[in-house]
């Protein structure tokens, strides 16, 4: 009777009857055209059956509730009805299925922040050795309401804590936590038919492989994911996991990029309009509201609450502020300047080519201009001008370059190869293809670096591991992203050409990149030559942080020859590096400082006791930025002040700076070479 109760003052705090949430015809026709691409077409295809039903029923309760805070084991029992029909519900189709569980989802969501905000009333006290557990992701599920109404109350207190920690009273906190769940309950008002569509649908695609995914209408026509194009005004392909809005990549030269404060991985989790609107918050919102906030007019603000790739759930949030332009490809061109490193009396020279994207004019090209810019080409025009400057040493920095055209990424590395293959590629059908560099003659011989860091992924990895393979170059920084697939965008519509309705988008994974060497670059993207700390951590925010992310694998290696050796040199230059690295007090602190975040990114509970909690933020306050604040227990939505963070200096990139010291190295070495030697 109880719940029942809470049923019915949900709905009226809602004014929006479960009943409204129910299959549309579209969506039949939707489901059966994108169970049928899928099954022919995917790279690794999967039949439709009772197995394949199991895996769509876990996923789409991950998707669903992926901390544990919503569903008791009950549910989960009351569910288990539908865990071996999700097949069935696709290839009759019959959605029924899916939208009964979508149903009971946001009847206990609902039910979750009404006792939430019930707990406020009574406050809490923080004098016990207690520790919130926010990553439940691994968890089992909580075996009765009992458990799960405790998890909610240790999730209330911490939020309390916060808000204690920053000197608020008490009343002000409760004013503040009553809104904050208010407004997470009207969120349950925005959910439509749509919404558990989207949902299902996207648990049938990833199951098979993290790649692929569904889009609705809505968020298709407005919103184009290939590699080329960006969301209209900032420069931000965006994706929804988990609950969250999530950057998946930036285009350089845009807002977003420029700005220098997203990274791929961040979750927005509030979109403000103007400087001084208040914050929207889209936590749980479909992924096409979302985009319709942030768009908007030529030179107009937008604010975006951004809770970083870097934080937990309960990390610090940060306020990003953007001014909506139309981009410009000069601003995404690859761009270079020289360094000088000094060992001794010893000085050289060394060139940086800083490539954000491997960008290509597709239309000069198919009109056959010959001036059409691209990646090869501009970096081509710049190793000419730094040859002219005599650099001893030459490196291509591909740090959060997300990737972009496979033509360019074979083009670049034909610069520093005569000719020969570059990459292969297989398909579903087992078929490999093998592309490389057709025209004789290199742009640059002379000692090259790579520079790579945890956002290089695709296109990028593609080139730096040429360069590896063929040893033509030294391969510096962290292991790359391990993105090793390759997607093609479908246009339901055109499968089922006679329907009036737009059905959406599916993403299909049709093939997999491998090396020249014959390995693929999923999974376990490129491993340096010498590696530096690194600033994330790939199983949480890599190909790696996808639990059902297509396996690393080989095939039989090209034809090809080492047309550079770098193996006699390697040694040394890694003893040098490790010696600087071991004496530099900035290099030291980098490496601290990574090992600190690293740690503190895998943490997954926080302390409920006051004086610990301070001594825990005491220790935090240590890794963060001049000019940073302390936790003020507010989410930016909440926050009235403006808070402008001073930004670390940019001039001194430590990491950069010591790749050009390694390069310097190498040219020395190789200057010793006596002709003709190896």
């Amino acid at each position: 009777m109880l719940k029942k109760t809470v049923w019915l003052l949900l709905a009226v705090a809602l004014n929006v009857p479960a009943a409204e949430i129910a299959p549309q015809p579209w969506h039949l026709r939707a489901a059966s055209a994108t169970s049928a691409l899928v099954g022919h077409y995917h790279y690794q295809p999967q039949v439709l059956d009772d197995t394949l039903s199991a895996a769509i029923f876990d996923r789409y309760l991950k998707l669903l509730d992926p901390e544990k805070f919503i569903f008791t084991q009950a549910d989960i029992d009351a569910l288990a009805e539908y865990r071996l029909k999700l097949d069935d519900a696709l290839l009759t189709p019959d959605l029924q299925a899916p939208f009964a569980i979508f149903k009971r989802y946001q009847q206990r969501m609902g039910e979750r922040f009404i006792y939430a905000r019930s707990l406020l009333k009574a406050g809490f006290t923080f004098d016990s050795d207690e520790r919130f557990n926010y990553g439940r992701d691994k968890a089992e599920w909580a075996r009765t309401d009992d458990i799960l109404n405790d998890l909610w109350r240790q999730r209330v207190k911490n939020d309390w804590l916060r808000l204690k920690l920053a000197s608020k009273a008490d009343a002000e906190i409760r004013t503040t936590l009553d809104k904050r769940y208010a407004q997470s309950i009207k969120r349950l008002d925005r959910l439509k038919s749509d919404d558990a569509f989207q949902m299902f649908m996207n648990a049938y695609a990833i199951s098979i492989e993290p790649h692929t995914g569904y889009l609705g209408p809505r968020a298709s026509a407005d919103f184009d994911i290939s590699m080329r194009l960006s969301l209209t005004g900032i420069g931000a392909t965006l994706w929804e996991k988990n609950d969250y809005t999530v950057i998946r990549e930036l285009t350089p030269g845009s807002p977003a990029s420029l700005s220098g404060k997203l990274h791929p991985g961040d979750r927005i989790v509030g979109v403000a309009q103007g400087t001084k609107d208040p914050f929207v918050d889209v936590i749980g919102w479909r992924l096409d509201d979302t985009v319709a906030l942030i768009r908007g007019e030529a030179d107009s603000v937008v604010r975006l609450d951004i809770l970083p790739a870097s934080a937990g759930a309960e990390g610090e949030h940060r306020e990003v502020k953007l001014v909506r332009k139309k981009i410009d490809l000069a601003q995404q061109a690859a761009k270079k300047t020289i360094l000088d490193v000094a060992d001794g009396k010893a000085k050289r020279q060394i060139g940086v080519i800083t490539l954000p994207t491997f960008y290509e004019d597709f239309s000069g090209r198919h009109q056959g201009d010959p001036a059409a810019r691209s990646a090869s080409r501009d970096v081509a025009r710049q190793i000419e001008e730094l040859k002219k400057a005599k650099v001893d040493g030459v490196i291509i920095d591909l740090r959060r370059n997300g990737g972009g055209s496979l033509k360019e990424a074979i083009a670049l590395s034909g610069l520093f190869i005569d000719t020969g293959p570059v990459v292969m590629e297989r398909d579903a059908r087992g078929r490999i293809f093998v592309d490389g560099d057709t025209v004789s003659g290199t742009a640059w011989d002379g000692p090259l670096g790579i520079l790579i860091d945890g956002e290089s992924a695709s296109a990028s990895e593609i080139f730096a591991a040429a360069m590896q393979d063929y040893g033509r170059g030294i391969v510096i920084g962290e292991q790359s992203y391990g993105k090793g697939t390759v997607q093609s965008l479908i246009d339901l519509n055109r499968v089922v050409p006679d329907e009036k309705a737009q059905l959406g988008e599916l993403r299909l994974t049709i093939a997999q990149f491998f090396r020249i060497n014959g390995s693929t670059t999923q999974l376990r993207g490129v491993q340096p030559d010498i590696v530096f700390p690194a600033s994330s951590d790939p199983s949480l925010t890599g190909e790696a942080s996808n639990d059902n992310a297509l396996p690393w694998t080989r095939i039989r290696a090209s034809t090809y020859e080492r047309t550079g050796d770098i193996g006699d040199t390697l040694p040394e230059v890694m003893h040098r590096h490790e010696q600087r690295a071991a004496n530099d007090p900035a290099f030291r602190k980098l490496a601290e400082s990574s090992a600190e975040l690293l740690r503190l990114r895998q943490q997954t509970s926080i302390s409920l006791n006051e004086a610990e909690r301070r001594r825990e933020n005491e220790r935090q306050e240590k890794l963060m930025a001049e000019g940073g604040r302390p936790d003020d227990g507010l989410l930016e939505s909440e926050r009235d002040e403006k808070f402008v963070r001073k930004e670390a200096d940019a001039t001194k990139d430590i990491r950069l700076l010591e790749a050009a010291r390694i390069i310097a190295d190498e040219a020395e070495l190789v200057a010793r070479r006596p002709p003709g030697g190896a």
